[in-house]
This record gives C-alpha cells, sequence and structure tokens, in this order.
C-alpha cells in the first residue's frame, strides 16, 4: 500500500448538504470526506448554482477569466463541507437560475456549454489558485470534459505534467449528448473533428470524452463496472468500455449510516439496535405505526416495503403483472414514491381492489421512507440495472431483507438465502420478468411463515453487515496511485 498522500481535486455538479437531487451527491460528500479522514489533501469543485447552501455569504477567493477562448469570466467562492475545502465555481450568466440542470422537466437549452465551461474553469483556477492536484476526479458526463481538456488543452503545460484524471460513472444512461454547435465554449470543438469524443459527424458525448480520456475509470460497483462492457449495460457505449477495460475498475459505493441508523432516526417510534429482544419489540413498534399511517390492518403478517421513483429502471412494470396474485397471499405491500403517472395510476387500480393489503402513497416522503425502513419485514428492489444502489443497504441495517434483482450494486450487496442460508442477507433473482419476482416474493413469504426465527436470525446478520466509506476510500486510493503509477 502506497503511503504518499496525494492532493485530490474532486469534480462533481453536485454535493449533498450544498445542493443535490440524487445519489451522485451523496458520493461528492461522503467519499471525500472519507478521503480527508485517511489523510489526504482533498477539496471539492460544483458551480455556484444560485439556491446553494451558503453561496451568497461565501467569501470570493479569485476573481479572472478563462485564459483559453472565449475568455469567460468567473469568481472561485471558497466554502467547507464536513471540514473539505469547497471551490465554487460562479458564473451567473450559466449557474444564477432557479434549478441546476432543468426547469419543469425541461433541461435548460445550454447545459453543453454550462458544463463545458464549469470543466474548463476547474482546471483554469488551479494554477491561480496555487492547487497542483496529483489527481483530478471527474463524475458522470456533466465532468467528461475534466479529463479531454487535461489531455488535449493541457498535455504540455508544465504545472499539470504530474496530474492525472479519474472518472467515475454513477449511472451511464445519461451520456450528456451535445452537437458540435452547442459547444462553443470550448475551441477544441470548433474544428468539428473529436474522434475521442464524438457518436456522430455532428455529435459529441461529454461521457464518452471522460471515458477515452481518463487515466482511470471506475464504476460504483464490481457488477456495474462488468455491465457497462455489455451492450445492455452500457446503454450503448460497450465498446468504449471494452476499448478502456484495463483501466476499469468497480469499488462499491460506501454508505453514509449518520441518517440511517435504526439505533437513533428520529423518525421511528421505537429504536432498535441489532440485538434479538431489541429487534423483534423495535421492528414490531415500527410495523404498528406504518400500518397506522398508510391505513392498513394492525395485524401480525409480512409487510413488503418499496420506496421508489417509479420507473422503468426501478423495475416497477416488473411487479405490476404480479401484485395482484402476490397479494391474494396473507400479506401486506407498501408502495412509497413519484415518478411516471402510467405507473402510478396503475399501483391506484390495484390498491383500490385490495385497499385491505395493499397502499400506495404517491409522495416523496423522507419520513415514511424512514418508517418503511423500519417496518418491513421485507424490501424489494426489482430494477432493471442499478449502478449501485443505497436503499438495499438501509435495508439490512433495519434489519429489513432486500428482495433484489442481481445486477449492478444490489448483486455485489445482498447474500441470497437459497445460494447460501448462513451468510444470507436477503433473496436475489435474475430474470427481467414478472414470474421470476413473484417466485422469490414467495420463497421469502414462505420461509417468513414457515420458520420464524430464522427469519430472525437473517434479519440480524443483515444488520451486522457494514458497508462504510472508509473501505472505499481505501480502494479509490489504490485506484489513484495505479493512475499515477
Amino acid at each position: 500500500m502506497a503511503t504518499k498522500n496525494l492532493s485530490i481535486l474532486f469534480v462533481a455538479s453536485e454535493v449533498e448538504g450544498l445542493i443535490k437531487s440524487g445519489g451522485l451527491a451523496d458520493v461528492a460528500k461522503a467519499l471525500p470526506e472519507a478521503l480527508l479522514e485517511l489523510q489526504q489533501d482533498v477539496r471539492i469543485t460544483l458551480p455556484a448554482y444560485r439556491n446553494m447552501a451558503g453561496i451568497d455569504q461565501a467569501k470570493v477567493v479569485l476573481e479572472t477569466q478563462l485564459e483559453h477562448w472565449p475568455h469567460t469570466e468567473y469568481q472561485v467562492k471558497a466554502l467547507e463541507i464536513v471540514g473539505v475545502p469547497v471551490y465554487a465555481v460562479d458564473c451567473p450568466k450559466y449557474f444564477d437560475r432557479p434549478e441546476m440542470y432543468a426547469e419543469n422537466n425541461q433541461a435548460y437549452q445550454d447545459n453543453g456549454e454550462r458544463f463545458a465551461f464549469f470543466s474548463a474553469a476547474c482546471l483554469d483556477m488551479l494554477p491561480k489558485l496555487g492547487f497542483q492536484p496529483d489527481i483530478v476526479h471527474a463524475n458522470d458526463w456533466h465532468t467528461g470534459f475534466v479529463p479531454y481538456l487535461l489531455k488535449h488543452r493541457y498535455h504540455s503545460d508544465d504545472f499539470f505534467a504530474q496530474t492525472k484524471s479519474v472518472l467515475s460513472v454513477h449511472n451511464a444512461v445519461f451520456k450528456g449528448v451535445f452537437s458540435y454547435d452547442e459547444l462553443q465554449s470550448l475551441p477544441e470543438m470548433h474544428t468539428r473533428y473529436a474522434p475521442d469524443a464524438a457518436v456522430s459527424a455532428t455529435h459529441v458525448t461529454m461521457l464518452r470524452a471522460g471515458v477515452m480520456n481518463a487515466d482511470k475509470i471506475n464504476a460504483v460497483s464490481p457488477t456495474y463496472a462488468d455491465e457497462l462492457k455489455t451492450e445492455l449495460g452500457s446503454h450503448g457505449m460497450a465498446q468504449d468500455f471494452q476499448h478502456r477495460s484495463s483501466d476499469l475498475v468497480g469499488i462499491l459505493n460506501g454508505c453514509d449510516y449518520s441518517a440511517w441508523d435504526p439505533q437513533n432516526d428520529p423518525y421511528l417510534p421505537a429504536n432498535y439496535k441489532a440485538s434479538r429482544q431489541s429487534l423483534v419489540r423495535g421492528k414490531k413498534a415500527c410495523k404498528r405505526e406504518l400500518q397506522k399511517r398508510v391505513g392498513l390492518g394492525e395485524q401480525d403478517v409480512a409487510v413488503y416495503g418499496m420506496v421508489c421513483r417509479l420507473t422503468h429502471q426501478k423495475g416497477v412494470h416488473y411487479l405490476l403483472p404480479i401484485l395482484s396474485d402476490f397479494l391474494k397471499h396473507q400479506v401486506q405491500v407498501v408502495i412509497v414514491g413519484t415518478g411516471d403517472p402510467v405507473l402510478a395510476s396503475q399501483l391506484k387500480e390495484i390498491a383500490a381492489l385490495y385497499g385491505d393489503k395493499f397502499a400506495f402513497i404517491e409522495a416523496y416522503d423522507n419520513e415514511l421512507a424512514h418508517l418503511v425502513e423500519a417496518g418491513a419485514d421485507f424490501f424489494v428492489m426489482p430494477s432493471e440495472f442499478e449502478p449501485c444502489g443505497l436503499n438495499q443497504i438501509y435495508s439490512m441495517a433495519y434489519g429489513t431483507l432486500p428482495i433484489v434483482r442481481g445486477v449492478g450494486g444490489l448483486k455485489d450487496s445482498v447474500n441470497d438465502y437459497d445460494v447460501d442460508t448462513s451468510d444470507a442477507t436477503g433473496f436475489v433473482f435474475y430474470e427481467p420478468e414478472p414470474i421470476a419476482l413473484l417466485n422469490v416474493l414467495q420463497r421469502s413469504l414462505l420461509l417468513y411463515a414457515q420458520e420464524p426465527n430464522e427469519v430472525k436470525r437473517v434479519q440480524l446478520h443483515a444488520m451486522e453487515q457494514n458497508f462504510c466509506w472508509n473501505k472505499s476510500a481505501q480502494e479509490y486510493i489504490e485506484l489513484y496511485h495505479s493512475a499515477l503509477s
């Protein structure tokens, strides 16, 4: 294990605690925090959005313009999150807007331009701030041009001579596809020739620009790294990932348990820990409260919970055809989520028929999400694809057994009861078919009905799993050192 402490610039489009729309923000806070605890000199950069926490009071540490055409003026403001220094790139023309990426489900027309500028400014500011990173760690398509510019624009710049780049792929569905005309802030695009970014004669994808130019690439779970090399798993970029396969590794995201711990979760009627007596008492109280909250009968039956966006990615279309069949058993099902209105109306129809057994709450409700994690016996995640996933990790922490499809991070984090009962933490199915989901639901229900003591043993074993960020951060440090060597 190399000992040299590294200087790292972590580049992301959102950071939990400052501004957030999804799971990328969780990683962009937790990974730098864990790297800092491991004595690395890590700093974060993101755009200075209008609604970012603390941006109005933040001190301006740099007032400048891009050295390269079009010489756009910008400022850098200094903030801090969990002890990690943050550089917010402030350019009102691009980032002083009501939202980060879109309004009313319509992406901003100039997103390519905005994030191309941000990628350029991240590197442009470094010599001026006197921060010379060993590693620039980019994330997803928004920052795909960072590795590209390091290789093309700065390849003979002494300041960056020792700097290497890493790109994390959190979700390859989103590629950042733009025409050359939409990327006028990068003179490199004016020639309309960028073979290591292009997908056609007229368009490039910012994710591809990063994948083809980063020194190392990582996916947010080992299985997702393998899936990216397949047509199905890469959403059309398989050749690029195959081409870079020797530099592609999978590192399972850690979990920030600070908000997801049944011992001190403020949203629960009873807190509990990983001992049998505490688990039984705590989950029973939480189940009663959940049943009451969603209007189901307060009885001792197996409760299946699901909290997710209503999308195909989350596998709701595997559940819908078999849900009525499953509800013929002695069970209760609670689904909380918003998203596709067609899926929502189908769930409402089933809820109208099975009101005593099935509750569908069309809402994004954090408090209810915590209650589902604690009050359910099983948590259902039949995802079509899932780069990492966090709810299966939260579920295990709450002694709620995840039922997952064996893809991406779900496969890497859940041990199937039927494969190895002694080390089991949940149930896994593989075929992307409704009937396969029905079979695994019935398998879990059979165990619940016939062997309640066995279920409690598996629940306690699940609670003992630990996916803390420290372990993942160690793997990232090894990846950084391999990029440098």
